[in-house]
């Protein structure tokens, strides 16, 4: 069964074609069978199969429930570790949720995992990483290509088929220039229109949360979950 984008998926979901402990778990061996890209940081398959049975139980008809999203390692996540690519935090474990990452969750949004980046974003092509430099899945054979950067790993994981969607920053080109690499779609947000809030900063001024999908409709989707006013981030619209 192919899984080409966020709002096919849904309605195999909502029919009950498939259930999502069952989607996601091909999605599992998906980024088993092909770790070599490098394009998760962290990745725990326990961790996946408890969030798709928690949300297989839920009566709600939620805008990505049981969707696989993969997470930039820059933001804050509660329950699995938050890196930013640096050997500094490797060993860092939040005890909050991310104001973006929370309203995926809020929304049904199964983690896959949290992706590769250039070390505190700071990069274009997700060679800086203290886990190792991801791969672009469109390279050639024998001919290992960059994803772009500093969102390779989530730019990475969407064109490789490892989920339907991720969340990237862009502060000087990270979420377009990625996207642009990979063949994926990428958007920055007007700036203001995502929270900051539980994302490790480059540059206040500039960096904005965004998402990277497989098609402009599944961004719009995406854009439409994650931007919310949020009083925590002084600059929110």
């Amino acid at each position: 069964m192919e899984f080409s984008s966020i709002t096919e998926t849904l309605k195999k979901i909502r029919s009950k074609e498939i259930s999502v402990e069952e989607l996601n778990k091909i999605f599992i061996k998906r980024i088993k069978n092909n770790q070599k890209l490098n394009a998760f940081i962290y990745f725990n398959e326990q961790n996946i199969e408890e969030q798709s049975r928690k949300i297989d139980n839920l009566n709600q008809d939620l805008l990505l429930k049981g969707i696989p999203i993969a997470i930039k390692d820059l933001f804050c996540t509660k329950g699995m570790p938050t890196t930013a690519a640096s050997k500094i935090l490797s060993n860092f474990h939040p005890t909050y949720e991310s104001f973006v990452t929370k309203k995926l969750l809020n929304q049904g949004a199964v983690f896959v995992g949290k992706t590769n980046l250039d070390e505190f974003a700071m990069g274009s092509a997700t060679t800086t990483s203290f886990f190792g430099n991801t791969i672009n899945p469109k390279s050639p054979p024998g001919q290992p290509l960059v994803p772009g950067g500093s969102s390779g790993g989530s730019a990475a994981a969407v064109s490789a088929n490892f989920c339907l969607g991720a969340t990237g920053t862009d502060t000087g080109g990270s979420i377009r220039q990625p996207a642009s690499f990979t063949g994926t779609v990428g958007l920055k947000p007007t700036y203001g229109s995502c929270s900051r809030y539980g994302i490790v900063a480059f540059a206040s001024s500039l960096d904005q949360a965004g998402p990277l999908s497989k098609n402009v409709k599944d961004c719009s989707l995406l854009l439409e979950v994650i931007s919310s006013y949020d009083s925590k981030d002084s600059t929110s619209i």
